[in-house]
């Protein structure tokens, strides 16, 4: 399973193949099974083939890491709250606003349930498995990027794309420097969250 043959299939399975494959219209439950499937299987080799730690980072980087997702946060809330602003001004903070509640829950959800996930899976996963195999980290922090949006594909929406690549690259690069799922996974829930409240939840498949 560690043999470069083997991870190339693997990599093409789960990072192009069963994301296309989400794009076909078929039976939902049989997408769940098999996305179910694909995580067991990564979490299997993380622990048994990989062997690896989960380890939170270093308390030196936790000062920087603050410091600088505010300072990526700021630019994010002002680049989106005019976007939203000037294309949806119906939906700016409508679920916030309007539905409270609803509001607390999707963010606790998505925070626990998907950016997690999303991070063993396009993090922990992707960089145990494949960093090895890159002499050129910033070709790898790329690729990453490009499978991480290639993960939202099912979505159809090319501003969804986009960001999501965007996305990709911050969340490698942090996640590059300090090997922390725990780590990168607050940095995309707090941009996550913030999109979902200022107004671009619809968009990005929340439920509204």
């Amino acid at each position: 399973m560690k043999s470069s043959t083997f991870k190339l299939s693997e990599f093409f399975f789960i990072f192009i193949l069963i994301p296309v494959s989400f794009t076909v219209p078929y039976a939902l439950w049989i997408k769940l099974g098999v996305g179910l499937i694909g995580f067991i299987y990564i979490i299997y080799v993380l622990l048994k083939v990989e062997k690896e730690p989960f380890k939170v980072a270093p308390h030196l980087y936790w000062k920087l890491f603050w410091i600088q997702t505010l300072v990526k946060l700021i630019i994010i809330i002002c680049l989106t709250t005019l976007f939203v602003w000037i294309t949806n001004k119906e939906g700016f903070f409508n679920v916030l606003l309007n539905k409270p509640k609803l509001w607390l829950v999707i963010l606790f959800i998505y925070s626990v349930f998907s950016v997690y996930p999303q991070e063993l899976v396009y993090r922990t996963f992707f960089f145990k498995r494949y960093e090895p195999m890159f002499k050129n980290k910033h070709q790898l922090i790329f690729l990453n990027a490009i499978v991480f949006s290639l993960g939202h594909i099912f979505l159809k929406n090319t501003l969804v794309i986009i960001l999501t690549f965007l996305g990709g690259l911050l969340f490698a690069f942090t996640f590059k420097k300090t090997k922390s799922t725990i780590m990168v996974s607050i940095e995309h829930a707090i941009y996550g969250c913030w999109l979902f409240t200022v107004g671009m939840g619809a968009m990005l498949g929340f439920p509204a």
